[in-house]
């Protein structure tokens, strides 16, 4: 199932499973408990992110290549960073470069998301994907020169401003997706493809980063987990690719759809 979230024309947020003519069907119910598929038709104004997270989780360094590319050595465990609930962002909404803070490198990463759908703790791999809701696209944009320069030595100013991650088109449940880690997942960026590879090259698979994050750690039903990206960012390239006003940058991952969004400078009165 395909499932949306979205603001009817009365300002009301729903979910609604989305049908093979591009109709939605609204759900009764919360999608992380118990919830129906009903016969009357959303009233769809605008789809907002699939999810609201209750914890963002970030992977970095997940793909062999793009560890390569960034001429890091392979982790021996999975490398955690978080983004703020507030990063979310709206498929169609602008990700907004941060000029108050003064950054010019800003950079754009294509990823998996993996959406929790049951509050858990210490999961065993085999069970992992029992407790997973869906998968969503994600773009993990990430200011490099707070990231490696002004951040302190640790990664989380640098990628979790406003607008630094959205999330959608829409949340497709695991049933759709038996194996998360066989996915074609590519970036372009005004029709140039910048990233352009599979899932099958992380480093820690799914069922291992929900293993390893769960551990004597409790996740919340709406855990957002990102997990991580391929070769091709932007500050990999000669000379390096920095998102610029005007950009249209477009997340396209196999099964789930395309998330585009509009990148814009901050207004900084």
């Amino acid at each position: 199932m395909k499932i949306i979230r979205y603001l009817d024309s009365e300002h009301r947020v729903g979910y609604a499973a989305l049908q093979e003519d591009g109709s939605a069907l609204q759900i009764s119910g919360d999608i992380f408990g118990e919830h129906a598929v009903t016969k009357k038709p959303a009233a769809v104004a605008k789809l907002l992110a699939p999810v609201q997270p209750s914890n963002i989780l970030c992977v970095g360094l997940n793909y062999r290549h793009h560890a390569a590319e960034s001429k890091a050595a392979i982790p021996e465990f999975p490398v955690l960073f978080m983004k703020l609930a507030s990063a979310v962002q709206n498929p169609g909404d602008p990700i907004v470069l941060p000029r108050q803070l003064r950054s010019n490198e800003v950079d754009y990463e294509a990823e998996l998301a993996v959406v929790i759908g049951r509050t858990c703790k210490n999961v065993s791999r085999d069970r992992a994907l029992d407790y997973v809701l869906g998968y969503s696209c994600a773009n993990d944009v990430s200011a490099r020169d707070w990231q490696g320069k002004w951040g302190g030595s640790q990664w989380c100013r640098g990628k979790t401003f406003d607008t630094f991650a959205p999330l959608g088109p829409s949340l497709v449940t695991r049933d759709e997706i038996p194996n998360p880690n066989a996915l074609a997942l590519r970036l372009d960026i005004n029709g140039e493809v910048l990233q352009d590879w599979n899932t099958n090259d992380m480093i820690f698979d799914v069922p291992r980063l929900v293993e390893f994050l769960s551990g004597s750690t409790t996740l919340p039903a709406g855990t957002v987990i990102l997990t991580g990206t391929p070769q091709g960012v932007g500050f990999a390239r000669k000379p390096p690719r920095w998102l610029k006003p005007g950009d249209t940058i477009t997340v396209t991952i196999e099964k789930i759809g395309a998330l585009s969004n509009p990148v814009v400078e901050e207004s900084c009165g």
